[in-house]
């Protein structure tokens, strides 16, 4: 119990503060929620003492200091994860305790020595795995300290220092390794990471809801997981800009665009600027003006640092200009006293070199023709030169911007640096470990912002390059790892094994992927049984009858009364059909997003509760889910809505829709009322 009454001294209050500090941090670490505090066992074998150990999600002493159960980071545990019949590291039984919340379903033994003779990569805790992946999703992602295999281990303790790259396909577990790679890193390395902070970037809102909860579940409540936008406080982001203005935003020639703008706004005068001081008159000419702005483009490197090496030059200036043969010129600070309020040098302050923060830069270059003109010549063509414009708004801080906004007004800051009295707000900070998932999305500018608040080049970098959608996406690791820190060490990490998808439904989306980027070879699938895709054609004016979607191939079809349109109409059928035949867990239905708020409305109209994700997260048992921001979700089952729209109006169509059609971990639905593309077409379509 710690008490903080009146009084005291300085230092007992000081005492109390650090002790209660320190109480709650570890309280907040204890606090697991409903999860089970131990999930498994490790037997030494008679060579290694023959002791036991337990394992769990955060480590428990006993009265006598003696370990209850150890921490899953810990280097002791590592032989949980790792430990192989060919390397038993020591193992004489691994065992995993199979729960559900707080409750024991049953216990699974390994005994080392054996083989499992399956000819792939064995399983860890296979009993344990497989009942995980077949509960029902929750709409959040839940930590997998119980469950982590053999070479997502490997990556979560791969050292700190340097680039990591890790190549994952769908449903690999690349997004899970990344954030118990950041748990362990900060278990491991407390010193000096909680000093130098980390970071976790996120593609959208939507995903960084859907991972929150992870890493406090692992104890760890102190690391900063954003969206890029998110760096920029005081800024407003919402949206995207078409792909066509994403592209010219993303490109490198916005570095140059962005210098010329700066150097655009250090002007000299246009006339001589004349103010009396007494009986004199003093004077700034337009030569001496264009002095002051070379000599402090020369000197230094950031704008607004110095606006205050121009203010002593002008007033120096304007007080040796007072001199006369009978009598010495005046004071420069009494010339700053006396006319630094006044309208004529203010206004020429703010002409030759006017304090700017990132939002007034853009928002006048944007706004301004002549402007963009002057900052893009040789550099963009004229039409993207005119993508750019926008018009303006009264106030600069009323501007709402966009996601790809956000790496500009980013470079914008770094060019200009803090405003004088604000180093603090306007300082760029820096993080010991970055940690960055669906990276082969990221534009060069991007890249760059992340490489920026690098503190020493430690990075993890996790994304799937067949899952490269945007107007950037790469296709492939060496465009992406160009843009970032290149003095460190760089180490490449693959994850091959696919534990969400049922082999039927990878089966049926390798084949979009064999399309989208042919040779590369999708992941190998642990869930041999699984339900295969149904494809549910419509026709005009009819709809699917309700049934319990246990059928295949072009499912059922009948007339029905006038209504909805028939896609939508066959979209809220099948949505009734799997929902009952989906007994917990989630469903979402993915579409363009021109399709969602129709969708939306037929639901509406059949009394079905449902939910859009940009509105609710996953939180809804039937979620209507946008492709462009399905990436990086799980549900129990999707239907998919009009393929051949996905591929179409997207930038990278056939992409989009292997990320669509790998997203179920149960059943997958595709309701289409257009051909197919051409990788879906079967003998049953």
């Amino acid at each position: 119990m710690v008490e903080v009454g009146a009084g005291g001294t300085h230092q007992a209050r000081y005492e109390r503060e650090i002790i209660w500090d320190s109480i709650s941090t570890r309280l907040s670490v204890l606090d697991i929620g409903d999860a089970s505090l131990v999930f498994g066992r490790l037997d030494w074998s008679d060579e290694q003492g023959g002791d036991q150990l337990y394992v769990g999600r955060v480590a428990v002493w006993d009265d006598d200091q003696e370990p209850v159960t150890i921490d899953w980071r810990a280097p002791a545990a590592e032989a949980f994860y790792r430990a192989t019949g060919s390397e038993p590291m020591g193992l004489s039984r691994r065992r995993h305790f199979v729960t559900r919340g707080r409750e024991l379903l049953g216990v699974e033994d390994e005994y080392f020595g054996e083989t499992n003779g399956r000819g792939r990569m064995p399983l860890v805790g296979e009993a344990a795995l497989r009942a995980g992946l077949e509960s029902g999703r929750t709409g959040r992602l839940a930590d997998a300290a119980a469950t982590i295999q053999i070479e997502q281990d490997a990556i979560i303790r791969s050292p700190l220092s340097g680039l990591l790259v890790v190549q994952g396909g769908p449903g690999t577990g690349k997004t899970v390794a990344a954030l118990h790679r950041a748990a362990y890193l900060l278990y491991t390395h407390r010193f000096p990471l909680e000093g130098q902070g980390m970071l976790v970037i996120g593609p959208n809102r939507l995903f960084l809801t859907y991972i929150e909860q992870v890493l406090p579940s692992l104890g760890e409540a102190g690391v900063e997981v954003s969206m890029l936008a998110d760096l920029l406080p005081g800024t407003r982001v919402k949206g995207l800009d078409n792909p066509r203005i994403s592209r010219i935003k993303g490109d490198l020639r916005m570095i140059t665009v962005l210098r010329r703008a700066r150097r655009d706004r250090q002007r000299p005068l246009r006339a001589d600027v004349t103010v009396g001081f007494g009986l004199r008159r003093l004077r700034l000419t337009v030569d001496q003006s264009a002095e002051i702005v070379r000599q402090a483009r020369k000197r230094f490197r950031t704008h607004n640092r110095a606006r205050r090496f121009v203010e002593e030059q002008v007033y120096q200036h304007l007080a040796d200009s007072g001199a006369r043969t009978d009598s010495p010129a005046p004071d420069m600070e009494a010339v700053r006293e006396r006319l630094h309020g006044s309208i004529e040098l203010r206004e020429a302050l703010e002409w030759m070199w006017p304090v700017l923060t990132p939002s007034h830069l853009l928002h006048d270059l944007f706004g301004s023709p002549a402007l963009l003109r002057s900052a893009a010549r040789s550099v963009l063509t004229s039409e993207e030169t005119d993508l750019l414009y926008r018009s303006r708004q009264p106030h600069a801080s009323e501007v709402v911007w966009t996601a790809d906004d956000a790496p500009l007004l980013d470079e914008a800051l770094a060019l200009l640096g803090p405003r004088p009295g604000h180093k603090l707000s306007d300082s760029i900070r820096t993080y010991g470990h970055i940690v960055v998932d669906e990276a082969q999305d990221l534009s060069p500018m991007q890249l760059r912002m992340i490489s920026r608040r690098s503190l020493n080049g430690s990075m993890t970098v996790v994304g799937d390059i067949a899952q490269a959608t945007s107007a950037w996406g790469h296709d492939s690791w060496d465009s992406v790892i160009e843009h970032l820190p290149d003095h460190v060490a760089l180490r490449f990490s693959e994850l091959t094994i696919g534990y969400r998808l049922p082999e039927p439904i990878m089966d049926v989306a390798a084949k979009v992927l064999d399309a989208a980027m042919p040779g590369l070879v999708p992941p190998q699938s642990i869930r041999i049984e699984g339900r295969p895709p149904r494809f549910v054609p419509v026709i005009a004016h009819q709809a699917p009858a309700s049934g319990n979607g246990q059928g295949s191939g072009q499912g059922s079809v009948e007339d029905s009364e006038p209504g909805p349109s028939s896609l939508t109409a066959a979209v809220v059928g099948e949505v009734k059909a799997e929902l009952s035949a989906l007994a917990n867990g989630n469903l979402a239905v993915i579409c363009h997003n021109e399709l969602a708020d129709a969708i939306s409305e037929a639901l509406t109209v059949a009394d079905v509760d449902h939910g859009l994700v940009y509105e609710r997260g996953l939180e809804s048992r039937v979620t209507i889910v946008p492709v462009e921001l399905v990436k990086g979700l799980e549900v129990d089952t999707a239907i998919v809505v009009e393929p051949a729209d996905i591929c179409e109006k997207l930038p990278k169509g056939m992409r989009a829709l292997y990320v669509a059609m790998t997203r179920a971990t149960q059943r997958l639905v595709v309701v289409y009322a257009r051909p197919l593309p051409e990788p879906l077409l079967t003998k049953e379509t």
